[in-house]
Order: C-alpha cells, then sequence, then structure tokens
C-alpha cells in the first residue's frame, strides 16, 4: 500500500482536466441530451428511447476488473461510495481502512491505513472533494481529498456505533445515526480543526438505518425491531423531544394489511417551532396538497409504521438496510425475519392523496413489489442500492449479485405501477465473488457498478457487448 498521493489528486491542472473528461464521458448525460434533441442524436421519443438503451446496457453486465488489493490487511468491504462526479470510489473497510481507487482505470489512489480506530462503516460525499466517514469507534471524520495526509476534522457526540451518514443540501447539514439510538446534525458551516457544532435532533430505540429524501423533506428511519419512522415536512434546525416508545419495544402486532399505522402514542413529540413552507413557482396541485398536510400537521410530524412482508405476516422482521429512490418517489428496504431464516427485498410507493386499494389504511407508503432474497451470509447486513435514473436495484444475492427491475423492460416505476403487490423482475444475476456480497453501489455518472464482500474483494462490472 502506497502512502503517497498520485498526481491525479494534487490539486493542479491535471486533476481539473481528468474531471472534465470524467463529467464529459457521462453515459447518463449522453441519454438525456440526446432524447432532448441535443448532442450526438436526432430528437428521439425519450421514454421509448431510454429503456431501450438502458435494458441493453444493464442487461449486458459483466464484470470488468477486480480492484482489491493484494495485501487484504483491509478486511470486509463494508460500504461504497462515488464521488458525486464519477471520478473516485471509496470502500469502507472492516479493519480501520478508507481505500481509494480510480474507477475508470481500476487503478489504487491511496489508502488510509488508520482512518478511525475501529471498523469504517459508511462513506458520505458533501461535494467532489470533500467526504464523511464514521465508524464504531463512536466518531465521525471529514476528509480533503486534496489532502488526504490527514483529517479536516474529527466530530465526537455519538456514544455507540455510528453507522450512517446523510448530507442536507439546503442547509448543509451532515446527519448522522447510530447505534446510540441518536440522529444528531453537524453545522458544517461553522467547521474548524475542532469539529462541527452539533445537536441532538432525534432519538428511538433500535434505531437500524436512517435516510433523507432527495429534496430533503422526509427523514426515514428504519429500527431492528421492525417499524419505519417518517418525519414529514422536516426541518432539521429544530430539535425534537421524544418520550418513550412503548410500542417500539413490544412485539410488533400481525395485520392484513400491507403497511399499517402503529399504535404508537405520539403524545411525547413536541416541535419547538411550528413553520410553514413558502410554495411559490411550485405545481398549484402539489402545493394544495402540502398546504392542507401543513394545515393538519406541524414540521417534524411524526408517522410510525410496520411495514408488513410477503408470506411474513405473522412474524416480526429487523429492517437491516434502507435506500430512497432518486426521484423521491419510493424506499427501498431490505429485510430479515426474527427467526433470520428468511430476506425480502420490498419497494414502498410513497402516497402523498389517497390509498392505491380502498381496502387499505390511509398511510404514507404502499407496497408495491418485493422478491425474496438467498438469504447467505446470516448476521450481515446486505446494502443495495438504486441505479442513477432509479430503474434498477442492485442486490447483494450470496457470491454475486442481482440486478432487478419493476418489470422486464426497465421501466420507470410510475410507468408500471401494479394495482397488486406484484415480484420484482430478475434482469440479471453475475456471480463473481469468493466470499458473501455486503455492499453495492451504482455509479453516478457511467454505466458501472461496483460490489464488495465478506473478504474484502471489489469487483466492478461494466457493459459487454
Amino acid at each position: 500500500m502506497s502512502g503517497k498521493t498520485p498526481p491525479t489528486l494534487s490539486g493542479k491542472p491535471g486533476l481539473q482536466s481528468y474531471r472534465y473528461r470524467h463529467r464529459q464521458s457521462s453515459v447518463f448525460a449522453w441519454v438525456r441530451g440526446r432524447s432532448m434533441g441535443r448532442g450526438l442524436g436526432p430528437l428521439v421519443d425519450s421514454g421509448r428511447e431510454t429503456h431501450c438503451i438502458m435494458t441493453s446496457l444493464y442487461g449486458s453486465m459483466n464484470p470488468a476488473d477486480s480492484v482489491t488489493l493484494s495485501t487484504k490487511t483491509h478486511g470486509a468491504a463494508f460500504n461504497l461510495e462515488y464521488s458525486p462526479d464519477g471520478s473516485v470510489l471509496t470502500v469502507a473497510c472492516e479493519q480501520t481502512e478508507v481505500l481509494l481507487f480510480d474507477p475508470v482505470s481500476s487503478k489504487h489512489i491511496r489508502t488510509l491505513s488508520e482512518a478511525h480506530e475501529d471498523c469504517v462503516n459508511n462513506i458520505r460525499f458533501l461535494d467532489n472533494r470533500l467526504f464523511a466517514t464514521c465508524s464504531d469507534d463512536t466518531t465521525v471524520a471529514l476528509w480533503d481529498l486534496r489532502n488526504l495526509n490527514s483529517k479536516v476534522c474529527t466530530l465526537h457526540g455519538h456514544t455507540s456505533w455510528v453507522k450512517n451518514i446523510e448530507y442536507d443540501t439546503n442547509t448543509r447539514l451532515l446527519v448522522t445515526s447510530g447505534f446510540d439510538g441518536n440522529v444528531i446534525t453537524w453545522d458544517t458551516n461553522r467547521c474548524t480543526e475542532e469539529g462541527c457544532p452539533h445537536k441532538k435532533f432525534f432519538h428511538t430505540r433500535y434505531l437500524m438505518r436512517m435516510r433523507l429524501t432527495p429534496d430533503c423533506s422526509k427523514m426515514l428511519i428504519s429500527t431492528s425491531s421492525g417499524y419505519l419512522l417518517i418525519l414529514h415536512d422536516l426541518d432539521l434546525t429544530q430539535s425534537l423531544e421524544v418520550s418513550n416508545y412503548r410500542s417500539l419495544r413490544g412485539k410488533r402486532s400481525a395485520s392484513n394489511t400491507d403497511l399499517t399505522m402503529s399504535s404508537c402514542s405520539l403524545s411525547g413529540l413536541r416541535s419547538h417551532q411550528i413553520g410553514t413552507n413558502q410554495n411559490s413557482g411550485k405545481n398549484p396541485s402539489q402545493s394544495c396538497v402540502r398546504m392542507e398536510r401543513e394545515a393538519e400537521f406541524p414540521r417534524n410530524s411524526l408517522e410510525v409504521l410496520t411495514p408488513e412482508i410477503p408470506a411474513e405476516r405473522d412474524r416480526g422482521n429487523c429492517i437491516t438496510s434502507l435506500q430512497l429512490h432518486p426521484k423521491g418517489w419510493a424506499t427501498l428496504i431490505r429485510c430479515t425475519s426474527i427467526t433470520d431464516d428468511q430476506e425480502w427485498t420490498c419497494i414502498y410507493e410513497f402516497q402523498d392523496g389517497p390509498p392505491v386499494r380502498a381496502s387499505a389504511p390511509r398511510c404514507s407508503l404502499c407496497l408495491t413489489h418485493y422478491i425474496e432474497e438467498a438469504n447467505v451470509g446470516r448476521g450481515y447486513i446486505k446494502e443495495l442500492c438504486f441505479s442513477p435514473d432509479g430503474r434498477l436495484i442492485c442486490s447483494p444475492f450470496g457470491y454475486g449479485i442481482r440486478l432487478l427491475g419493476f418489470d422486464s423492460q426497465c421501466n420507470e416505476l410510475c410507468d408500471c405501477l401494479p394495482r397488486e403487490p406484484t415480484a420484482l423482475q430478475e434482469v440479471r444475476t453475475i456471480y463473481s465473488h469468493s466470499d458473501v456480497v455486503l455492499t453495492t453501489k451504482f455509479s453516478p455518472t457511467h454505466c458501472q457498478l461496483a460490489s464488495g464482500c465478506l473478504s474484502g474483494q471489489v469487483y466492478l462490472y461494466q457493459p459487454k457487448f
């Protein structure tokens, strides 16, 4: 492992031209330009042309390169993250390390050998140069690609393992969650070498994962007791005081509905300030729906749901992985049964109006698609992901990966919503690893996919015709 930084990260003109080439070569930008009558092709039917191109590209995915280091001192690959411009792939590793690769050339850029004092769990880019890491050592660290010799700062505030990181681009607040049950916000606008001002935003028992919707209007929190919490009309500048949730500590009740509201009392939830949103410049119908919701609910109003899984209605589940559709249309979860003998991947569409089925309760999510997983590597969390255009899901599947679509043509979710929950369609299954796959990630700019496994091996996938 070399401790030297290659010329491409020196901050000189070479880095700028390198990133310029990455931006210019984005396959998604090419497809978007072609659909709008710009770039390389004539004006075409965007819906027909795009799904034909995407189906062809995704359906021909194959392993391209392995970017694993020969030393293998880094342990398991727990999380993968691309920089927003797709020029750097980072790997959060079991043995305190963070690896950086050039995903185009598959070359190793740098190893942060002592990034933390314990397992590195998650990585999140704030922009093309700044990124944050979190660890079982209870800390969060900020890094700058232009100078990886030392951290920008270390953030202290959690009292247990820190498991994931989100970033609100509107307020520039970093948001972290951990097994201490706390969701903490960090003001990166006032970051110094000593850290960032922070405050506890939310607390709940059995917290597993926390995510923000792309527009940062909602926060979703999954728990090991099978609950899904949604904070609506999110305002991260306000702290919440939450009393004990008895229902979150008890056994989850069975239900005959796809998704039911829990009996949890919200009397313990108090917002220090109730505000309203400005709706100028938005679609009138959307504004009307939002105004009606605001008239009924305050900012940061809490909804507690119990997602029901097909064939699991009488058994509890642990929601281990939680992701959001890139357009904010749906949430993607992976859960395991309490007995740990079954795993499921499910899609729930956000509902702003009445429920799709008259018999369903009025709630914010509706089950649309599902599939049973391989249930290999029990006890380990498997992180799945959406493609940048939201048409495809990549799910760890035993010693490989499985590409799943909402239908066999890789159509948009909005174009193939079923009347009843239906199975996700398998587009392609690829077995490439020698151990259980734990994490997957699509490149934001290229038709490329990465996966990491328990033994630390990382594979890149690209279309091969």
